[in-house]
């Protein structure tokens, strides 16, 4: 990990993304102080898969249920 100011950041950003790339983390800094951190964005979502979520949770029967006129008159506005 490396810790460059605003600036050099700004000139070099070509080279720094190509640095992140290779899985280098960056500090960049206003001054001494750190403000921001240039890191690669990773794919960890993996792919989409249909009923992923079946079993983690239940709606009640209450959810089928129609909507009370003054809340949906509520959507109406």
């Amino acid at each position: 990990m490396k810790t460059i100011t605003i600036h050099k950041a700004k000139t070099n950003l070509s080279r720094l993304i190509e640095d992140v790339c290779q899985g280098e983390e960056i500090i960049i800094a206003r001054g001494k102080k750190p403000v921001a951190r240039l890191v690669p964005i990773s794919d960890n979502h993996g792919e989409r898969k249909p009923g992923r979520l079946k079993g983690k949770f239940k709606l009640g029967p209450e959810f089928f249920e129609p909507l009370p006129h003054e809340e949906l008159d509520l959507w109406w506005k």
